[in-house]
């Protein structure tokens, strides 16, 4: 089945405080989606790359690649206002309704290859698949008067990307009004009444927002 991913990355970065979007920052020698595109091209190098980025940043993303001399193929498409806007823009770009598709935060440049894969292959035969991790820590869940309640934690999981779908169920998905509730492609998925499938993430797969999380990308890279 042919294969697609989608890198998301239209973040304007005002938590890092940065001068520049913080897709756009270097670490490791190169800028953050370099190394997240990098990841999908090792793990599925016939898979297409599509990168969903504000139109207004093409210029600056192209100037980039010649100055950090990167040229894994990919195909540029103009992000929408949110990011299920941007999501959609990207599965429309794709002209085929048979295969499947990864769509990955441009800011998770950590992700394993092996999870990649797996997710093409559970996707490929459950119709979705979403990486998550399990929690380390206790928790609570907050209630409107004020008070905590403690909630047993193996019943919960972190959320992360790549999720991978098959293209056909994924674009009917899109295919409708933007909700609040919508919060991640999976979300979105279930919105059909489609169960999702849960795959394994890696714990090293964070999303870069803040200087906090370059700080601790710069020590995952040493």
């Amino acid at each position: 089945m042919k294969k697609y991913a989608i890198i998301v990355a239209g973040g304007s970065g005002t938590r890092m405080g940065a001068p520049m979007p913080k897709q756009y920052l270097e670490i490791g020698g190169k800028p953050i989606l370099m190394h997240t595109l990098s990841r999908f091209f090792e793990a599925e190098p016939k898979a297409e790359l599509i990168l969903v980025i504000p139109e207004k940043d093409f210029s600056l993303w192209k100037d980039l690649c010649v100055q950090y001399k990167f040229f894994i193929p990919h195909n540029l498409v103009s992000g929408g206002n949110s990011r299920f806007q941007s999501v959609r823009n990207g599965l429309n770009s794709i002209t085929e309704n048979e295969g499947l598709v990864a769509i990955h935060d441009g800011v998770r440049p950590f992700v394993n290859p092996e999870v990649i894969q797996e997710s093409f292959e559970v996707a490929k035969e459950k119709g979705s698949a979403i990486a998550v991790v399990a929690l380390k820590d206790s928790i609570r869940r907050l209630t409107d008067d004020g008070k905590s309640v403690y909630q047993e934690r193996q019943y919960f999981r972190l959320v992360q990307t790549p999720q991978t779908f098959q293209i056909r169920k994924i674009k009917k998905a899109f295919d409708v009004t933007e909700l609040h509730t919508f919060t991640d492609d999976a979300t979105v998925y279930e919105h059909q009444g489609w169960q999702v499938s849960l795959i394994a993430g890696n714990l090293e797969n964070i999303k870069i927002t803040t200087p906090e999380d370059m700080a601790y990308a710069a020590y995952l890279f040493k």
